[in-house]
């Protein structure tokens, strides 16, 4: 190979790298190691349609790859950002001809899947279902949702990690072996491009790559932490703002949030205003924790959130994230009830199945004398005039509906006190009579 130091144009590091043998392979050991699905699929020496879902840089191309010459096969791959039907159309008639001339079996890649429309997918199927291709698709997004259920009954789904940073240190050794020798790491400066490259070995070697230019440029040998902060271009971490990794880590907040665990539910929301989620998202998703998981325990904390966003709105970023920083805290270490929420649902729940029942005449609204006369609003009660101001026994729901007692304190904060004053109403109303 090419010195890296060299001025005669050479691969990129990740392509020079990339394995040439499943041996080679760096990570998704519960896929690769011996007795594991991916292996046994491999040895087994029959092929099947897969999808491999996982994030960037995890090895899912070279994977298919790998399986066209492990199994003796002809490899067309599509990007399905770029090719549509007709580009379908065009690799069957290849894979066709593959197997009529050559009688070679054809793997048919489709890299992105998640990016094929319904009609783009359903016109795989016939050549799959037929056998004239094995279908391998690569996707960073679950395909439970992305992919049609027609294709994705037809594919074992095969989930992919991210490279943890000792299967990095590996990809640094090969790299070195393979013309980094002049180049020296220190430990902190290898932990922070692990970090950066959050698990993506293509990023990782990149990065690699760019440490070697920019010390060959500066005359340096040795690669510390400071260089690596100073002298590089360093991208945001890995963050889709529209996929599952989105949903996954707004849910982990909320999860920390509601558990209680301050230092998480910081974490998490740190890691996202890191990956570029917009703040104003997660304002709206703490105000919602206040309501849905603090509810009356603490009514301090709905106005905590609501102040936090109102403090982003009048200073921005990124002096207003502070704001929404501590109210997740705040949020965090609040007393927790869900028991408005779940009242609410089952309110909601009630309504949407129970019949249309009247409102009580003594509920009623009565602004004219016809009203009057027919008796809306009759015998009602003005709770103010009432001995501490409650109408004891008095019942407010439609006649013949029982009291549904969807509202239950937990005795927690606030709602401890709130659950001792019902349970004082209660007695006032049965000292009046009322029956339940």
């Amino acid at each position: 190979m090419t010195d890296l130091f060299s001025t005669a144009p050479r691969q990129p590091l990740a392509e020079a790298l990339r394995p040439r043998s499943l041996d080679e392979v760096v990570g998704q050991r519960h896929l690769l190691g011996e007795g594991k699905p991916l292996r046994l699929a491999f040895e087994s020496g029959k092929v099947h349609s897969m999808i491999l879902w996982g994030p960037p840089g995890v090895g899912k191309t070279t994977l298919a790859r790998l399986m066209a010459d492990a199994f003796n096969s002809e490899f067309i791959a599509l990007s399905a950002v770029f090719s549509g039907v007709k580009d379908i159309r065009a690799a069957m008639e290849q894979a066709q001809q593959n197997l009529d001339q050559h009688g070679r079996h054809t793997i048919l890649f489709v890299d992105e899947i998640h990016r094929f429309n319904k009609s783009q997918q359903d016109a795989l199927l016939p050549f799959v279902e037929s056998g004239l291709v094995t279908f391998i698709g690569a996707t960073t997004e679950n395909p439970s949702f992305e992919v049609n259920s027609a294709l994705l009954s037809r594919a074992q789904v095969y989930v992919l990690k991210s490279l943890t940073d000792e299967e990095m240190q590996q990809l640094l050794q090969r790299a070195q072996a393979s013309g980094l020798v002049d180049l020296a790491f220190e430990e902190v400066a290898v932990d922070a491009l692990a970090g950066y490259a959050d698990g993506d070995a293509r990023r990782f070697l990149n990065l690699l790559e760019q440490a070697e230019v920019a010390a060959h440029t500066q005359g340096v040998r040795k690669i510390d932490a400071a260089f690596v902060e100073n002298a590089m271009t360093l991208n945001a971490r890995r963050f889709d703002k529209g996929g599952d990794n989105f949903y996954d880590q707004i849910s982990a907040l909320h999860k920390s949030v509601r558990g209680s665990h301050p230092d998480a539910a910081l974490y998490w929301f740190c890691r996202m205003l890191d990956g570029g989620a917009d703040p104003r998202y997660l304002a709206r998703r703490i105000v919602r924790m206040a309501w849905e998981d603090i509810g009356l325990a603490d009514p301090r904390a709905m106005q905590v959130a609501n102040d936090a966003a109102a403090t982003y709105e009048r200073l921005g970023s990124p002096e207003g994230e502070l704001a929404l920083g501590q109210a997740v805290i705040y949020l965090a270490i609040a007393a927790k009830s869900n028991a408005g929420y779940n009242a609410f649902n089952q309110a909601m729940a009630f309504v949407k199945k129970d019949k249309s029942r009247e409102v009580p005449v003594h509920l009623r609204n009565a602004p004219t004398k016809l009203m009057k006369e027919l008796g809306y609003g009759h015998a009602y009660r003005y709770a103010h005039d009432e001995p501490n101001a409650y109408a004891a026994g008095e019942t407010y729901l439609p006649e013949g509906m029982e009291e549904p007692g969807w509202y239950k304190p937990v005795p927690r904060g606030m709602e401890a006190r709130i659950a001792d004053k019902l349970a004082w109403l209660r007695q006032l109303d049965k000292d009046a009579g009322k029956t339940e």
